[in-house]
């Protein structure tokens, strides 16, 4: 399995080297049944309902009024903020998007350009010079000392209880970053029309229910694969896949284990889906013993290309990505599970 080091080299390659949803997701109303405090809000923050608390694995945070200047670190916490109305100041470009530092299923909702922040090492100086009044991080290592050093600056909503090394699925954070931002009940709307959307394709699709999967890609390292917890993994559980049962055996507190040439065998499922970062998809695609998998014999696997946004849709994991992946990603799972 992959030690830290060994995944802050992967995460620091993910930044280097590498539609929208519908309407009314993005502009669903909430209804208000607090106080508000919106004395002197910029039009582009929604005003939420105020003192707001957010449980975390650090405790229980208080957000005490409108917050202004938010900044927004953590893996897909930037394009959930703008989901629910809000634009932060500042954020993490985790894949590399450029730009606005967002996929596709966002653009065009920034009015202005965030000042863009560093990922696994972001610059502390940087981020209290913006004087922001809210920091998030849901979606990230649950690092005790990188918590400590934002929660100094500003009120800081970092991961939740089992949440350590970005195992916050789209669902949670949709709901602690709603939460922090006074909008529970836009969030929970977010969240029940996402699931609605889930159900609906998952019942397009029977084909799906009880098949293994494995979710997987490659560096200049080697091959890994992703384990069950993990955005990736869990969003084709959602749609009845199960993960491969290897893969889970191998995991441990880590999304991602590393998987040796000796063993790339064993990346055999009835889908295989897998993703290139910092190289070329047919390394993947014309690796000897890849094409010797089973699976990948059959036509049963997905190889994204390396610049691909359906790769980056699958692997952001945010309420916005994963209803662009439920239209644009799962009909090609579809077609390689139906390969004969």
């Amino acid at each position: 399995m992959f030690k830290r080091s060994i995944l802050s080299t992967r995460a620091r390659r993910l930044v280097a080297g590498t539609v929208a949803i519908a309407a009314s997701l993005v502009m669903a109303g909430c209804s208000s049944s607090g106080s508000t405090d919106t004395s002197g809000a910029p039009d582009t923050v929604a005003k939420g309902n105020f003192p707001a608390k957010v449980a975390t694995k650090f405790g229980e945070i208080t957000v005490k009024k409108q917050p202004k200047r938010v900044v927004a670190l953590g893996w897909g916490d930037a394009e959930t903020a703008l989901a629910l109305g809000v634009q932060p100041i500042a954020a993490s470009d985790w894949l590399a998007f450029g730009g606005d530092g967002v996929g596709p299923w966002a653009k065009g909702l920034y009015k202005q350009k965030p000042k863009e922040i560093g990922t696994l090492e972001p610059s502390y100086e940087k981020i209290a010079a913006l004087q922001p009044d809210l920091i998030l991080d849901t979606k990230s290592s649950g690092d005790q000392k990188r918590y400590d050093t934002l929660s100094k600056i500003a009120p800081t909503v970092g991961v939740p209880k089992g949440g350590d090394q970005y195992l916050t699925d789209w669902q949670k954070q949709t709901e602690m970053v709603a939460d922090a931002l006074g909008l529970h009940d836009r969030g929970q709307k977010l969240i029940a029309d996402t699931q609605a959307k889930f159900g609906a394709v998952t019942k397009a699709h029977p084909e799906f229910k009880g098949k293994t999967v494995t979710s997987g890609s490659r560096t200049s390292e080697g091959f890994g694969a992703y384990v069950r917890g993990s955005g990736r993994v869990d969003f084709l559980e959602r749609l009845g896949f199960k993960n491969n049962p290897w893969v889970d055996k191998q995991g441990g507190s880590s999304f991602f284990i590393s998987v040796s040439r000796e063993n790339v065998n064993k990346l055999d499922a009835d889908l295989i889906v897998m993703e290139p970062i910092g190289l070329a998809a047919s390394e993947i695609s014309n690796d000897a013993l890849y094409k010797k998998v089973p699976a990948v014999r059959a036509g049963h696997d997905v190889v994204f290309d390396l610049d691909s946004p359906l790769d980056k849709a699958f692997a952001t994991d945010s309420v916005l990505s994963v209803n662009y992946a439920l239209d644009k990603v799962v009909p090609l799972f579809a077609k390689a599970v139906k390969q004969p």
